[in-house]
C-alpha cells in the first residue's frame, strides 16, 4: 500500500479535511486496473521506437488540502510508470492553494525516488477557467456533491465579504461550504465541470469523477457518453459506502476514444 500524504499542516476549519470520497479515490487510482489502464496510455518506453509524447499533465480540480494530488505526484512512477509527469491545481480557496502546495512539497520530500519531476503549483481560480485547451491528461474531480438548497454565495456574508474578526466565523464557513454544497442534486458544479471536458483535456485526455448515490449517477455516465455530441467512454472504476444509504461513492472515468 502506497504512503498516504501527510496534511497536519492543514488548517481544517478553512480546508475540506480528507475523508472517505479522498481516500476512495486514492484507492482507485493506485488499484491495479487503474494504474494498467494509465500506464498503457500515458507511458511510453524509449525502446519502443514510438516518438515520445509531451510529459502528461495530471491536474486536480478542488484539491482541498491536497492529499488526492500530492498522492499522484510523489508516486508518479508507480502510477504512471514514469516520473516524467506534470502535475498541478485550482482551486477557488485561496487557503486550499497553499495547503495543496505544503502537502505536495512534504510528500515528494517523503518520495523522492517515485515522485513527478515537476509540481507546477495550486492556482486560485474557478473550476477549469485557468487551463489552457486541450491541455490536461488526467483530470481529477472530487467535487461538492451534497445535494443543498442552493450553491454558497459570498454576498451571503457580512459586509459583502469582507473579512475581519467579527466575520471570520462566515468567512470559514462559506469557505468549508465549497467543499461540499452542490446544489441541486449536489451536480451544479459537477454539470459545470462535465461540460467543461471537451474542451480541456487532450486528445488521449480522462477524467475521473467522484458522485454520490443522490447524484443519480447511471443518468450522468449516460449524459457523459455524449458530451459535446462526441462519444465518450465512461465507466464505473471505484465504489465505496453503504449499498442503501445515499452516501454511497463511486468514481467514474471519462475518457476519450482512442
Amino acid at each position: 500500500m502506497l504512503p498516504t500524504p501527510d496534511t497536519s499542516h492543514v488548517a481544517y476549519e478553512r480546508v475540506y479535511e480528507p475523508a472517505e470520497d479522498s481516500f476512495l479515490l486514492l484507492d482507485t487510482l493506485s488499484s491495479p486496473s487503474e494504474t494498467s489502464f494509465l500506464q498503457t496510455r500515458f507511458y511510453v518506453s524509449p525502446a519502443s521506437g514510438t516518438p515520445t509524447p509531451p510529459e502528461p499533465l495530471v491536474v486536480e480540480i478542488g484539491p482541498g488540502s491536497g492529499v488526492v494530488i500530492a498522492f499522484v505526484t510523489a508516486h508518479a512512477s508507480t502510477l504512471l510508470g514514469t516520473r516524467n509527469i506534470l502535475t498541478g491545481a485550482v482551486d477557488m480557496n485561496a487557503y486550499a492553494c497553499a495547503a495543496t502546495t505544503e502537502t505536495v512539497r512534504r510528500a515528494v520530500t517523503s518520495n523522492p525516488a517515485t515522485a513527478s519531476m515537476a509540481f507546477l503549483g495550486a492556482v486560485q481560480g474557478d473550476l477549469v477557467s485557468p487551463l489552457r485547451d486541450h491541455s490536461v491528461d488526467v483530470l481529477i474531480f472530487n467535487p461538492p456533491y451534497v445535494p443543498t438548497a442552493q450553491l454558497p454565495s459570498r454576498e451571503e456574508l457580512p459586509d459583502g465579504g469582507r473579512i475581519d474578526t467579527e466575520n471570520a466565523f462566515d468567512e470559514d464557513s462559506y469557505l468549508l461550504s465549497l467543499s461540499y454544497a452542490g446544489g441541486q442534486d449536489g451536480m451544479e458544479t459537477t454539470d459545470r465541470l462535465l461540460d467543461s471536458l471537451p474542451r480541456v483535456l487532450s486528445d488521449r485526455g480522462c477524467a475521473y469523477v467522484l458522485l454520490c448515490a443522490q447524484n443519480k449517477p447511471e443518468e450522468v455516465k449516460e449524459r457523459a457518453r455524449c458530451l459535446g455530441g462526441g462519444t465518450w467512454k465512461v465507466e464505473t472504476v471505484g465504489l465505496s459506502g453503504n449499498q442503501a444509504g445515499w452516501e454511497k461513492l463511486q468514481i467514474i472515468r471519462i475518457c476519450r476514444e482512442m
